[in-house]
Formats: C-alpha cells, structure tokens, sequence
C-alpha cells in the first residue's frame, strides 16, 4: 500500500502543476479557442508601445483640443501610401488627409494627418488637434523614403507601387 501511495505523489503533483497552467493561460487569454485574441499580432514580433496619450497634450478634464484644420492633397501628398514598419506594422495615409497605424488587423491609431512643413506631420488626437503634442506625429526624410514615428522612434519604409 505505501508502494502505491509513493507512485502517486508524483501524478498528483504533475496533475496540480497542470491545473496551475491551465489556470495561468486561461488568466492570460490562452484558451483553447480557435480564434486569436483580437490583439494578436500576424508575427511574433516584439509588442509595440502605444504612446496613450501626446506628451503636451490636454489631458481629460483640462481645455480641449483644437479643431483639426482643412488639409489639401497637395500638403499631404509625399505622405500619401503605406508605410511598413518594423515589427509587421505600418501606417496608411490617404489624400483626403485620414491616416491609420494598423498592426495585423488592429487599428492603433485612426484620424487625421495635420502638415507643419519641412517634411513633418502631427496625428490628430481624439478627433483633436494636439498642437503642443512632441511625439504624435512623424517626420520624413529628404528623400521621402523614410518616414520616423516620434511616439515610438521607429523608421518605416515607403512601400512601393
């Protein structure tokens, strides 16, 4: 009887340890659902930090925002494309001045592109304007190739075509 009672223990720690390891996936998102979590990436890059919000920028209950100004093409137009970025995101800007920070299927960022000249760019903020934000926005180089998102200081890459 205590033969047995010995070659049990060992089960029954192995049988506690997996309960612990299913209880950490489920606490973690890692079921055994079919679908990734909406926030899974394509790669199994490393997760980009998503400035929450512009440094500079009015905070909840301070002044509001300004309104974002009219942009034509023609100010936005070396921006207009896909950006690709380094850990499988990118931005895409549009003509109409809207942009987007995608990552797989997740928009980190939508809104508008707002020119200061001289090749650089700040991103609307909540339907806003930060004027004083140092970091929501971005800059590109003189030859237009190379575009650095100061919220994260990563270079993206035009794509072509």
């Amino acid at each position: 009887m205590r033969a047995r009672a010995r070659s049990a223990a060992p089960h029954a720690r192995a049988a506690a340890g997996c309960a612990v390891l299913a209880l950490g996936l489920a606490l973690a998102g890692c079921g055994g659902d079919d679908k990734p979590p909406a926030s899974a990436g394509a790669s199994s890059s490393p997760p980009i930090p998503v400035p929450s919000v512009p440094i500079g920028s009015p905070s909840a209950g301070a002044s509001k925002l300004e309104k974002v100004p009219k942009v034509q093409a023609g100010q936005i137009r070396p921006l207009v494309g896909r950006w690709n970025g380094p850990n499988g995101d990118y931005f895409l800007f549009k003509t109409d001045g809207s942009g987007a920070w995608m990552k797989g299927r997740q928009a980190l960022w939508n809104g508008q592109v707002i020119p200061e000249g001289k090749g650089k760019y700040r991103f609307s903020w909540q339907g806003g304007d930060p004027k004083s934000a140092s970091y929501w926005g971005a800059t590109l180089n003189a030859g237009g190739t190379k575009m650095v998102f100061a919220g994260t200081n990563q270079t993206y890459t035009k794509a072509k075509g």
